[in-house]
């Protein structure tokens, strides 16, 4: 089964190149200042242009302001919109309206209660991305390196599109996928060689590692 491989919080060209040559489906640009993932709706509309017909930009936020959410359509001209933050469904759905672009709804997961918010987005957000739930203290949703238990997600009918996030690298990614099976993946930390540094070795370690699981046929 092919499965859609999400790089997130790109801020070069190099890690850029990188994600698309080993087959990226989606590349991901933060627009959260607290982010050590940071970019600018200006910067990411450059590096934007090499995924053109080759990826979907994706164009992630955390609770954003409508003058903000303008500012970066209108700017990098994304091909799906990722909300991180506490935005309810009646938000997503005004937000999917206004801009017409796909919507992608990101949850976090430490125990199976936690998956019972999909349901009030069902039929709502185009897709789900589900990242393990933030520790204590931590000042970011998601980018935090850590993974939650794979096989809650046993549970979820198979009409639940969603990709797997959290703690995601070359060398747990079979597992994940053996035990999640999901329809995509996403990965940040996993691939960087220090907060926000995306490191290209480890990005074509994580593409060769996908491909390893495949051939084995865990997917």
């Amino acid at each position: 089964m092919a499965i859609d491989i999400k790089i997130c919080g790109l801020k070069t060209e190099e890690a850029v190149a990188a994600a698309l040559e080993g087959g990226a489906s989606h590349v991901g640009f933060i627009f959260f200042e607290k982010s050590p993932r940071n970019v600018d709706a200006e910067r990411a509309a450059r590096l934007r242009q090499a995924a053109r017909g080759r990826a979907q930009a994706v164009a992630v936020s955390v609770d954003a302001s409508d003058a903000m959410l303008e500012h970066i359509v209108g700017t990098m001209q994304p091909d799906m919109l990722q909300l991180h933050g506490r935005e309810s469904p009646e938000r997503v759905a005004e937000l999917r309206t206004r801009f017409g672009l796909p919507v992608m709804k990101a949850f976090s997961v430490r125990e199976a209660s936690d998956l019972d918010a999909l349901a009030a987005y069902r039929g709502i957000a185009d897709r789900f991305l589900l990242d393990a739930k933030p520790p204590a203290g931590a000042t970011l949703p998601g980018g935090n390196g850590i993974t939650f238990d794979w096989r809650l997600l046993a549970s979820l009918d198979g009409q639940v599109d969603y990709m797997l996030s959290g703690g995601l690298n070359a060398a747990n990614i079979g597992a994940a996928l053996r035990l999640a099976r999901p329809r995509g993946i996403d990965v940040s930390s996993g691939v960087e060689s220090a907060p926000g540094t995306k490191d290209p070795d480890k990005i074509r370690a994580f593409f060769a590692a996908v491909r390893a699981a495949q051939t084995a046929g865990v997917t």
